[in-house]
């Protein structure tokens, strides 16, 4: 490895070893392992036979984080590499960081489907992942006085030595033109669509390790290049900016992830990308199924495509035209192949986040498309027509276009209606997807929806992120916990074991030292590591509600300044999470998040007792070092409104305790850890659904809870805010007006649970029990499980 590592400085970095810095020895030990990748890689693809099934994840996100770190695990190879840097003279930490974080992608979205390709990988299943190789991913977070700034996430300045580009893999994508109808013998009509338009897309490959080296499989992510890169013509006449118009155009659909949809402009470059990503990934799909088979009428029978949310939907009607207008095939047969092949996952109930584009967008920019659309809608409702009477209400509720806001396409009901199976991604989002979004649908097609629930890689989430806690887990119940996430179980019997608990607590405090000295570093936050960690680390959002744990985080520094002399629990309290581009609501929340930590931070009542950081630009390195030193873990978005969670799941695989809502997999985390190992508050579903009916639930709900009224009475004055008295009087307002998240009528439940755990801080011996019992407990959790309910009940795949 030694050797293979020195190659690489001088041949592939072209270093002297004097010369080299950090960079350069990540890159070079990047390449000697890549290597090594590369053979498992190529043996994996050769032992995949044309009778295997192979699934293909569509994805618009892959939140992969740091790869060094990750392959080396996976290989066992992490001490060899440490030992070859070790006798070069070069800390392999220092190397380890070197590497940037993956921007290709935002949230829980994008590290499930990371979770998901690892997994696919350890459970030797062969399969392809598909998305785009964004240059500047979403953004960097930097806060300026508190207010979120966007810049450009440059994570390939330096190259990506991960990825291998494909230049022979490449595909046309059109946009725009008209459809021409031309008469075939027998009375057919051929669709000849006449593009505006061409992109082309360009993979760029990256290998997926499996556990153990077991199986690598391929991310293969798509690259936007024009077709004429110069006018020539037009530079040498000195129009030096028209001549790299069109360029700059097309390679705009790869730039960045999730531009803002606030213009037209916006609006129409989301759905480029989507289009762009799919419709590259069905061409080479078919290509290479076509190269192991005389046609496509196996298809379904070969592969499983995977539709992670509503992005790709439009994969059905693509997949459609591919195989009627490209391929021949009679449209019942097509749709056959079709619904046999795709696959939907669900995740969100929320609105605005279940897609629709303007039809006009639609047949400006996919003309062909929206006819395939407006057919298979036709075929829909007339094939429910023979059944039942169809009413002017039923059609308006079932129809893939929606007529009450200026006539838009449902990708929600498009991907239902095109897919074998369409799954929600816990028990209580599946049931409310039953019942709400998808009643209609899931009246006439009781057998598509399903539940999986959603799981996370213990190796990247325990062995990587927390080698501490691992090791103690080996020694205590043996290797097997490496291999097998059930065997955590026999950790529950050491939860009374005062010697392992010490030994889980000394674990514990060393991950809380490295992150207080990160806030030190990033934020000049002197932080007591022998405080709770407390923390709140997702996207920033009203109903992951942020603001509720601002709001009582704002009424225990008034309590403590009210009774000193009482022994409050000594508190951290920690939040990371970026806001959307246009999303001024959680903008102002992060600014809030800023002005508390300055009036907590710099008040000389609050050391030892309270403090705050928010610390920017979060992302999978940053959650590696938060989750390990997290002793309580919220989860406390509104009932109903979070489709499952894995933050939830990570920070509970590490010991944190959690305080939530019964919301997304926080019912089958209680379900697993048991009622007395977590700290359940607020409204339920059902109970939520009833509160909003009446108008002026938040106003009541502050006029009968003294101490929320107290604390939004100085938030409305200013006390947060000295420098702009009225920063945030629109958003009490609001609270009172349309408490739409329930932040007000959950509050006092909240501060009674919160109490709780402060009494609970108080007894190391129970705090440290219910630590242990969650660890032990969360096993089932495992995104491998997750995959293996996939396989056996979507994909119909085998798996060992």
């Amino acid at each position: 490895m030694r050797e293979a590592i020195l190659g690489k400085i001088r041949y592939a970095a072209g270093r002297d070893v004097e010369a080299a810095r950090d960079h350069d020895w990540y890159l070079a030990t990047a390449l000697a392992v890549r290597d090594r990748i590369v053979d498992i890689w190529l043996d994996s693809i050769r032992r995949t036979t044309a009778d295997q099934k192979q699934v293909a994840y569509f994805s618009l996100e892959f939140l992969i984080g740091r790869l060094l770190g990750d392959a080396l695990s996976n290989l066992d190879l992490v001490g060899e590499v440490r030992d070859a840097l070790a006798g070069l003279g070069v800390d392999y930490e220092r190397v380890k960081f070197a590497e940037a974080d993956a921007a290709l992608g935002n949230g829980g979205l994008g590290r499930l489907a990371a979770c998901f390709m690892e997994s696919m990988a350890s459970l030797d299943l062969p399969a392809y992942g598909y998305g785009i190789r964004y240059d500047y991913g979403l953004f960097r977070q930097v806060l300026t006085d508190g207010w979120q700034h966007e810049i450009p996430e440059d994570w390939l300045s330096f190259g990506n030595p991960w990825e291998f580009e494909r230049p022979n893999i490449a595909y046309p994508i059109h946009f725009g033109g008209s459809v021409e109808m031309q008469g075939q013998p027998g009375g057919l009509i051929r669709h000849a669509w006449h593009h505006g338009e061409t992109v082309m897309a360009v993979a760029f490959d990256t290998p997926v390790v499996g556990w153990r080296g077991k199986r690598v499989n391929t991310l293969r992510l798509w690259s936007a290049r024009s077709v004429d890169p110069l006018k020539l013509e037009a530079f040498n006449h000195g129009d030096y900016v028209g001549a790299m118009a069109e360029r700059a155009n097309v390679e705009a659909i790869s730039r960045v992830l999730y531009p803002s949809d606030a213009t037209p402009a916006g609006q129409e470059l989301r759905l480029r990308q989507e289009y762009f990503f799919t419709s590259a990934s069905l061409q080479d799909l078919l290509r290479r199924h076509l190269e192991r088979h005389p046609d496509l009428t196996n298809l379904a029978d070969r592969a499983a495509i995977q539709l992670n949310d509503t992005h790709p939907a439009i994969a059905v009607a693509e997949l459609m035209r591919l195989l009627v207008d490209e391929r021949g095939l009679a449209w019942d047969e097509a749709w056959r192949i079709t619904t046999g092949t795709l696959n939907y996952t669900n995740h969100t109930l929320l609105p605005e986040a279940l897609e629709s584009w303007p039809t006009g967008l639609m047949e400006r920019l996919l003309p062909r498309h929206m006819q395939i659309i407006y057919l298979i809608n036709w075929l829909h409702l007339e094939k429910l027509a023979e059944d039942r009477p169809l009413t002017d209400d039923l059609i308006k509720r079932v129809s893939l276009i929606d007529e009450d806001s200026g006539r838009r396409v449902r990708m929600g009901h498009l991907a239902f209606l095109g897919s074998h199976r369409v799954n929600g991604v816990s028990a209580l989002h599946t049931d409310l997807m039953r019942e709400t979004v998808f009643r209609d649908l899931h009246a006439l097609y009781p057998d598509r929806i399903c539940n999986k629930t959603n799981g996370i890689t213990f190796r990247r989430w325990l062995h990587q992120a927390n080698p501490g806690l691992t090791e103690l887990l080996v020694e205590a119940v043996g290797p097997a916990v490496l291999d097998d996430p059930g065997a955590l179980s026999a950790f529950q019997r050491l939860a009374d074991d005062a010697g392992y608990r010490e030994r889980l607590q000394a674990v514990r405090r060393r991950n809380k030292l490295a992150l207080a000295r990160e806030i030190k570093e990033r934020l000049a936050i002197d932080v007591d590591p022998d405080a709770m960690f407390d923390v709140q680390i997702k996207r920033i959002h009203e109903y992951k509600r942020q603001l509720l744990n601002l709001i009582e985080t704002a009424a225990l520094y008034e309590a403590i300044k009210l009774e000193p002399e009482l022994d409050w629990a000594p508190r951290v309290k920690i939040f990371a999470g970026k806001a959307a581009s246009s999303y001024h609501q959680a903008k102002l929340i992060i600014k809030f998040a800023y002005d508390l930590a300055q009036k907590v931070n710099n008040d000389p009542a609050m050391k030892g007792r309270l403090a705050v950081a928010f610390m920017p630009n979060y992302n999978v390195s940053l959650a590696e070092l938060i989750i390990p030193a997290a002793d309580l873990s919220e989860q406390i978005s509104t009932a109903g409104m979070e489709a499952s969670g894995t933050g939830n799941m990570k920070l509970a695989l590490n010991g944190a305790l959690t305080v939530g809502t019964l919301d997304g997999a926080n019912v089958e985390i209680r379900e697993r850890v048991g009622p007395d190992n977590i700290a359940i508050f607020g409204l339920t579903a059902p109970e939520v659904a009833e509160r909003r009916a009446d108008a002026h639930h938040g106003r009541n709900a502050i006029a009968n809870s003294p101490r929320l009224a107290s604390v939004l009475y100085a938030m409305r004055g200013g006390a947060f805010s000295p420098d702009e008295r009225s920063r945030y009087a629109g958003l009490v307002q609001g609270l009172s007006d349309h408490d739409t998240f329930m932040v007000t009528d959950d509050f006092d439940s909240y501060w009674d649970a919160q109490r709780g755990l402060d009494r609970l801080w108080a007894e190391p011996r129970s705090w440290w029990r219910q630590s242990a019992v969650n660890t032990a407990r969360i096993g089932w959790f495992s995104s491998d499980r997750t995959i293996r309910d996939y396989a056996e009940e979507i994909w119909r795949v085998p798996v060992a």
